[in-house]
Parts: C-alpha cells; structure tokens; sequence
C-alpha cells in the first residue's frame, strides 16, 4: 500500500520516540495511585514496545537512506556522504541545539531528585542522571567544533606561517592524509582525557581520605608510650587551648578490650570522650546516624525508648524502628496493667551508654539500647592471678564514618567510665587537639610542643602518624601520571607520521615555495605549527571533555555499592591546577614531536623535489 520511504520512518520513529518519552515523564510526575487500574499501573511496560519501535523505525530509515534509497518516492537515489557534507555545518548545529537542550531538561529534572542513601538504588534515576552527564559532554564536544572552523580562520589571517599551517590541518583533498589527522588529534585527545579523568577520580579518593582522617581524629595528638596513660593533664589542656592557631583540645582515655553480645563477639578500641569538648575536635556528632549523643550522659533514657524509635538501619538504608514495650506503660507511670502480671515485670537495669561504629554493630548484631559486654585485660588482682575486668554497657547510638577501620573497631563511652574500666585512675591516654588549619598542622606543632612544657609527653601531627598512607597515595598518583603520558607521547607518533606524510606529498610545493624565498627557517615553522594545530586540537578537545566528565560526575554522582566499596558514589576532585598540568604536558610532548619532521621538510632542497616534475 505505502512504497518504502525513509523520510516516513525517520519522521514514525521521532514521533514514536517523542511520544515515549513524554509518557515516562507523566509516570515520573504523577505516579500511579493505590489502587489504579492495571494499564495505569504498569504503563511503563506498555510504553517500552513504543520506546523500541520507535527506536527500530529511525535507524532503519537512516540505514536505507545512507544505503542511496531516494529521500522520498519518485525522486533520484542521493549519494549520501556529499550530502553530508554539504549540510554538516547544519547538522552539527542542530544536533548540539538538539543536546544542549536535553542537557537543560534532564539536569533540572536530576537536580530535584532524592540523593539515595546506603544500598539504595533506583535504576530510572541512575539512568537520567548518566543520560544528562552524556548529553552534557556530546554538547560541549559540539561547540568545540563549531568553533574549531574559527579558530582557524584566525590563524590563517594572522601570517605566511600560520596561514600555510592551517591550510594544510583543514586540507581534504588527500583522503587518507586526511584520516591519519583525524587519527592523530583522536589519540592525544582520547589520551588526554584518561589522564585527566584518572588525576580527577585517584585525586578525589585521597582527599575523601583525607576528609575522614581529619574528621575522625585529632589533627595533634599529645601522649605518652606508657599504657598507664599520664596524670596532671589538665594544666597542659589549658596551655594547649591557648595556643594560637589551636582551635580546641580534648582528653581522651584509649584502650583495647572485648566487646560481646548474646549472639557475637568482636574486638574493639575503646576511647572515652569528654562529652562537652568531643564534638569541638572530632566529627563523632555529627557522624551519628541512629540514636541519640544525648544518650551517652543520660543512659537512664534507654531502657525507656519510646515505641517508634529509630533503633538501626537495613541493608538498603531502611529504618528499623522499636516496637511497642509490654511493660513500658507501667514503669512510665501509664495506665496500669494485670496486677498477676507486674509480679513478674521489672524495670531493666541502667547501664553506661556507648556508642558503636556501623559495622561493629553489625558484626555484634546490635541496635540502639541493647545491652553489650565490655572485657577489659587491665583487670583486678585475685587468687587466680589477674582477672579480667567486666562491664555492662546499652548502645547509645551507631556512627558511621565513611572509613571501615573506624567503623568496625571503635566504640566511645564516657571518660570516667573508661578510665574505671581500664583502671586508670585519674589519667588519661592522650590529649587531641584541633588545628584551625589543618593543613598547617605541622608547622603547629611546635608551638603545642612548647605549651606542653613536659619531656615525657610526646606531640605528633596527624601527617606523621599517616605518613606511609599518604606517601604511598602520592606515589601512586605521580606513576599514573607518567604512565598515562607514555600513552599520550604513543598517540604523538600519530603526528610525526602524519608531518612525514605531508613532508613527502607535499614535497612539490615545498620547493616552489622555497623558490619564490620562503626560507628552511619558514618552512620548518609551517610544519611546527601543523604539528602543534593538531595536538592543540586534541589536547582542547580531550581536556576539556575530561574536565566535563569529572565535572559532571561530581555534581551527579555515581553510584557505587557501598558493601563492597564502603563508599556510595565516586570521589571526584575538581582542581584546575591539575588540568592545567596535563594540557601543559600533553602541548609540550606533542611539540616535541613535530620537530624532526619540520627539519626534515626544511632540509628538502627545491631541484631534487621538482626533478622529475
């Protein structure tokens, strides 16, 4: 009935495309009630045999049309790549309008969606987020070649040099000249872009290191190696806090013990806490994710949680909330109960408050107000030898730090409590200390040192303690870096290639211009400035597009399962000093390049070349 017709398929597919998308937009907007019919319910399903015909009807009618099938019916059979070329200066400004404006629509759509929290993972809104963060680099990569034309047309204006070098970047009239070109700039920019993705993501995990070091320690630490801790501290905290640049300081009592349930056992580092002065150094409040810090100085609150409490967190971030208690009417003073049954109900025992790193709890299989078993070796002394000592503690509330060593190993009691639990007297471990800067740590450190004012106390910054870490860190990023370059100097063999190419094609017009008094100095710069075009091209077009992914990835995110990584979406650092770096690298290895290729064309002598012409 209908002759087949490209321009009817690509105009069905666009059609159904548009008609796709604008359903899942209205089921993203207005989701389907409780109780909708079953078509409203499941309209995403019918809307994906839509979303596939459409798709199939716009790639066929691109394929028969690219095949030389006519445009519409009764007319001639078109050849398709002159017709490309003869419209490409309007196909790539429609499509960068047609991305720019997806990139507009789908980033203001994935702006207001929820942030996922833990395991969570909504597959449509992972999937706009990427589809947004793609048409936001083919955009860019679109403007940068509407502008590549310009800049050309600049540099051919501006001298002898630099007219005859752009000339030949731009030349088509050799087709495999041409290829190899386009080979080149692909491979320094596909190179460059690596190295500044990589820089971007190993750079980003150092500083999310850094952040939670800083945020879960001191930035100075004043102790002593005697595990019996030290007395009189308190006139070294008070000279301490008036050090300038000291922001605040902290005692803290440290030690190492057991920690058990009625289902599990784990080891654990126990740091007793000032509970007024902790939260000036430390992150631990706002590190809190279920219960309260309240509950540390006020245990007697746990063993009367009101029903609905958040109590612990699922797997997938879900809230686990406490049920309602049998006999907790009755000893808040409610309603009373069967007098048969309070003969058995009493009150549960106060115990000390504590509060457990995310997988400690885990491991001990705990939740907020359960009770857990803290067995110190610095026990008391008894017929049988040295007896540990054992203390009954209630979970107070969970952390999580963002670091697995913290969060599977530490648990923080009150001061008093631990220094009864490890029988320390009145001593403490160590002094913590927060820098204003702490960056500038090191260069505090002695003037804490001078406040000290004590030779068996030692000072050590949070740089020394990590020093092997943040070592190995910088040595891995200063290898890649190099490596990653040997892959750049790789892709600039490309434009030697392409320069001895054009040295011996263009050998004919190399001599006349020499013979009309272009000097070798001339020419060898002709061919270093084509040389330097091309990596400039592909270190801008690779730069940049780097620059848009990281940039990108960093504003919306992506997801990593934090079970395995312990981390819930990619570390990005943004530092333009870095970019800066790579692109002066990437321009100084492609200049390089370009040199024995432009001597070899200045050394070309005008008779051997037009001998045989």
């Amino acid at each position: 009935m209908f002759k087949p017709s490209p321009r009817r398929n690509i105009f069905l597919g666009i059609l159904l495309l548009l008609v796709a998308v604008g359903v899942a937009i209205f089921d993203y907007a207005q989701p389907a009630a409780q109780g909708a019919g079953f078509f409203r319910r499941y309209l995403l399903l019918f809307d994906l045999p839509v979303l596939l015909l459409g798709i199939a009807a716009f790639v066929r009618g691109v394929w028969v049309f690219a095949a030389g099938q006519a445009w519409r019916p009764g007319e001639s059979a078109p050849r398709v790549i002159p017709w490309i070329k003869r419209r490409r200066k309007g196909l790539l400004l429609s499509g960068t309008l047609l991305t720019g404006s997806t990139f507009g629509v789908l980033s203001a759509i994935a702006f207001r969606l929820p942030k996922p929290r833990g395991t969570q993972f909504v597959l449509q809104h992972e999937i706009l987020r990427m589809t947004a963060l793609v048409s936001g680099v083919l955009f860019l990569l679109g403007v940068l070649s509407l502008l590549l034309p310009v800049v050309l047309n600049v540099l051919e204006g501006r001298s002898f040099v630099s007219f005859v070098g752009a000339r030949h970047v731009r030349a088509t009239k050799s087709g495999f000249l041409t290829v190899i070109s386009v080979l080149s700039i692909s491979g320094v920019a596909v190179s460059s872009c690596a190295l500044v993705s990589v820089i971007s993501i190993m750079g980003g995990f150092g500083a999310d290191l850094k952040k939670k070091i800083l945020g879960n320690n001191a930035h100075i630490t004043i102790d002593v190696q005697d595990q019996g801790g030290f007395d009189e501290w308190d006139p070294v905290l008070q000279r301490v806090r008036l050090v300038d640049g000291v922001a605040a300081a902290t005692p803290v009592v440290a030690g190492e013990a057991m920690a058990s349930s009625h289902t599990n056992t784990s080891g654990t580092l126990v740091r007793g806490i000032d509970p007024e002065s902790i939260g000036n150094v430390i992150d631990l409040k706002d590190n809190i994710e279920v219960g309260k810090f309240d509950y540390l100085t006020e245990p007697d609150k746990l063993t009367r949680l009101p029903s609905g409490e958040i109590v612990g967190l699922g797997p997938g971030g879900e809230p686990f909330r406490k049920g309602p208690d049998f006999g907790g009417s009755y000893f808040r003073g409610g309603s009373p109960i069967d007098p048969a049954v309070t003969d058995v109900l009493r009150a549960p025992d106060v115990y000390p408050g504590v509060i457990l790193g995310r997988e400690l709890a885990k491991t001990l299989h705990v939740y907020v107000g359960d009770e857990v078993t803290l067995i110190s070796p610095m026990g008391d002394l008894g017929p049988m030898g040295v007896m540990p000592r054992v203390r009954k503690f209630r979970v107070a509330a969970i952390f999580y730090s963002g670091m697995y060593e913290y969060d599977a190993s530490h648990t923080y009691m009150l001061m008093d409590v631990a220094q009864d639990l490890f029988s320390l007297g009145t001593n403490v471990s160590s002094i913590d200390v927060k820098a204003v800067n702490g960056e500038g740590a090191s260069a505090l450190r002695p003037d804490v040192a001078a406040a000290v004012k004590r030779e068996d106390l030692r000072v050590r910054d949070w740089k020394e303690l990590n020093k092997n870490l943040f070592s190995a860190l910088k040595l891995e990023r200063i290898a890649t870096f190099i490596i990653l370059s040997l892959a750049i100097a790789v892709a600039s063999f490309c434009i030697i290639c392409t320069l001895l190419l054009m040295v011996t094609e263009k050998g004919k017009e190399i001599a006349v211009l020499k013979s009309l008094g272009a000097s070798s100095g001339s020419i060898m710069r002709v061919f270093m400035l084509e040389g330097v075009v091309i990596g400039a091209i592909g270190t801008i077009f690779g730069v940049l597009t780097g620059v848009a992914l990281t940039v990108g990835l960093s504003l919306y995110g992506l997801r990593l399962d934090p079970e395995v990584y312990y981390i819930d979406r990619l570390p990005i650092k943004v530092d333009p000093v870095d970019y800066v770096l790579v692109a002066l690298a990437t321009l100084t290895i492609c200049t390089i390049a370009t040199i024995y290729p432009a001597h070899a064309a200045s050394k070309l002598r005008p008779v051997e070349a037009l001998r045989h012409e």
